[in-house]
């Protein structure tokens, strides 16, 4: 009898990552970093768990890790303080959860799967997040928890330079370069997410992010909104997307990419692909999306030079990756 299919994809944000951008020991770094994400959901998964914890395991490993914007290394506001927005899908029954703005929970995501299964709603935000987190016993933090030296400087750097919001700054700013603007080496957006197929054929997705440096008035991007940055439907694909919010969230990413599968009966690569290069483009929306759907079929579409991305293929065989170009497999 064979065994039923399980699938896991993850990112950690797209931009204009290009070879020789990052010195050799910080691309190393990286690659363990994804690696480590994407078996902790893994296991999860070889295990017979669900898909919903899979992509949460995922997320909160990323979370952890000060390479990647959200949680811990999350980028500064405008106030120099943080603020985290997450969110997280289950493809079963469509059930969702999110929160945007939230200062105090250590794992956002972890905020997000709480507010899908003890709240009457899907979304909470800001004051009223961190209150409901609060009664609901989730870990938490003080705020300057979040504070990583490499996202002060990249702050700081912002505001003396006098420029507008921005998404996180350029990698060439972790070693003391300028931080340009996003058609500029080293850009990237600064998201991770997760999504996963388990062996009862149900899909998820989960996203966080701490949105963008020096940001104001408490924007919310596309991760917390559920169709935009995060989606998930068993049946068509469970979605997660990176990449400048505001474009995401005019095209509605994930919910797109769904509609052309179930209504036009496009595949999941088509289908990905028209939505990340053609309307996104058109808008002038740069990013990416990892997707999965419940016939095991994982595919990561991106319009930009890079993307920090880890997944498994059809053998089970685990890929970590970078640039356009990149492909590290691992034993």
């Amino acid at each position: 009898m064979n065994k039923a299919p399980i699938a896991i994809a993850i990112h950690g944000g797209a931009g204009v990552l290009t070879p020789g951008l990052l010195p050799p020991q910080d691309e190393d770094a990286i690659h363990e970093a994804l690696r480590h994400a994407i078996d902790a959901g893994h296991q999860v998964l070889e295990a017979g768990g669900s898909s919903l914890d899979a992509v949460e395991s995922c997320v909160v490993a990323l979370e952890e890790c000060p390479w990647f914007n959200a949680g811990k290394g999350a980028v500064f506001t405008e106030d120099g303080t943080h603020e985290m927005d997450a969110a997280i899908m289950n493809g079963a029954d469509r059930s969702a959860g999110a929160i945007a703005g939230a200062h105090y929970i250590r794992n956002p995501i972890r905020g997000a799967r709480v507010v899908l299964e003890h709240s009457d709603h899907v979304m909470l935000a800001g004051e009223g997040a961190d209150r409901f987190l609060l009664e609901q016993d989730q870990p938490q933090v003080a705020n300057d928890w979040f504070d990583t030296e490499l996202r002060r400087r990249q702050w700081q750097d912002n505001r003396s330079g006098h420029k507008a919001p921005s998404l996180e700054p350029s990698h060439a700013n972790h070693h003391g370069g300028e931080t340009g603007g996003s058609e500029k080496p080293g850009h990237k957006f600064g998201t991770v997410g997760a999504v996963a197929l388990d062996s009862h054929g149900h899909v998820a997705s989960a996203t966080s992010t701490g949105g963008i440096t020096n940001k104001r008035f408490s924007r919310v991007g596309d991760t917390p909104l559920i169709g935009a940055g995060t989606w998930a439907d068993d049946r068509s694909a469970a979605i997660s997307a990176t990449g400048h919010g505001e474009y995401f969230i005019r095209a509605v990413v994930g919910h797109d990419i769904a509609a052309r599968m179930r209504f036009a009966g496009r595949d999941l690569a088509t289908a990905c692909d028209e939505v990340v290069h053609q309307e996104l483009k058109a808008l002038g929306g740069q990013g990416g999306v990892i997707a999965v759907s419940p016939d095991g079929d994982t595919r990561l579409s991106f319009n930009t030079p890079g993307m920090y991305r880890a997944w498994r293929d059809d053998e089970g065989q685990l890929h970590t990756a970078i640039y356009a170009e990149d492909d590290r497999v691992h034993d």
